[in-house]
């Protein structure tokens, strides 16, 4: 038996990285799965892939930004699969970077939108059916920029600290309905977000991140899909509110990485789209 036999969970981001690597191994594991992207590309891909391995999944397209579409994501997974007891909020972006007092406020609302307006709604939604299930399990990407401020990712590690915060609040509010909420902090993990716009791409970056951290080893997407795995999982079941650092230990401070940029500010999407100068 699959540790998550039974259940349907909607998965964002699903169309690469961290979300992609969720969307696979939930879908071993038993769980119907809902894809929502914007990569339809990569979404196909990978529902094929699960399927090919004897798995339930289907697609959306989902702009995580917008109500309607993260509503229609969850309501897609009711319609087409009977219910939903797993919600992942880990579509993300690097958002505004460089400078604080250069960053744009367009960039830092668009920033906030993906990463933490986006977290809400997912929750917002969530809950409804979660409730009529008789309960569930909400696991957000949060990161470890959460936890300190990163110079020069100023925006993206406001909202990262959100993230959690959001996470102990929604955990207060629906504990006693039987939906946990928890939310994972991922340290250097070598995803196409981040591999992307590094000369050599994903080889060059393997090595450069495997000495951020004392485990001398870049993150994999893997890690943090186990990580969402164990949390969704009945394993789990008296585990709610809290975050889960997964970093190799990076942030023990043994090894830390500053960023360090130019007087000016620029804007990283999606990772299936340049980078905004």
């Amino acid at each position: 038996m699959g540790k998550l036999d039974g259940k349907v969970a909607v998965i964002t981001g699903a169309a690469s990285g961290m979300g992609r690597a969720m969307s696979i191994r939930f879908a071993r594991e038993g769980a119907a799965i809902v894809l929502a992207d914007l990569n339809a590309a990569g979404a196909d891909e990978v529902v094929s892939e699960i399927k090919r391995g004897g798995g339930r999944a289907s697609f959306r397209k989902t702009d995580v930004s917008r109500e309607d579409d993260i509503r229609s994501a969850i309501d897609t997974a009711v319609r087409e699969f009977g219910s939903l007891n797993i919600m992942i909020n880990n579509a993300g972006i690097g958002g505004a970077t460089g400078a604080l007092e250069a960053v744009t406020a367009e960039h830092w609302d668009k920033t906030f939108a993906v990463l933490i307006r986006a977290v809400f709604l997912g929750i917002k939604y969530a809950v409804p059916p979660m409730r009529q299930a008789g309960g569930g399990a909400i696991v957000s990407t949060s990161s470890v920029a959460g936890l300190r401020g990163v110079g020069y990712l100023a925006c993206y590690s406001a909202a990262k600290a959100a993230v959690i915060n959001l996470t102990e609040s929604a955990a207060i509010e629906f504990g006693r309905q039987n939906i946990r909420v928890n939310c994972i902090c991922p340290g250097g993990v070598n995803t196409p977000l981040v591999y992307r716009g590094v000369p050599g791409g994903y080889e060059a970056n393997e090595q450069r991140m495997a000495k951020m951290q004392p485990i001398p080893r870049a993150g994999r997407p893997e890690d943090i899909a186990a990580m969402a795995l164990f949390l969704c999982s009945d394993d789990a079941e008296w585990i709610s509110g809290t975050h889960m650092v997964v970093d190799g230990g990076l942030a023990t401070g043994n090894a830390r990485s500053a960023i360090r940029g130019p007087s000016g500010a620029s804007f990283s999407g999606p990772s299936f789209e340049r980078p905004e100068r």
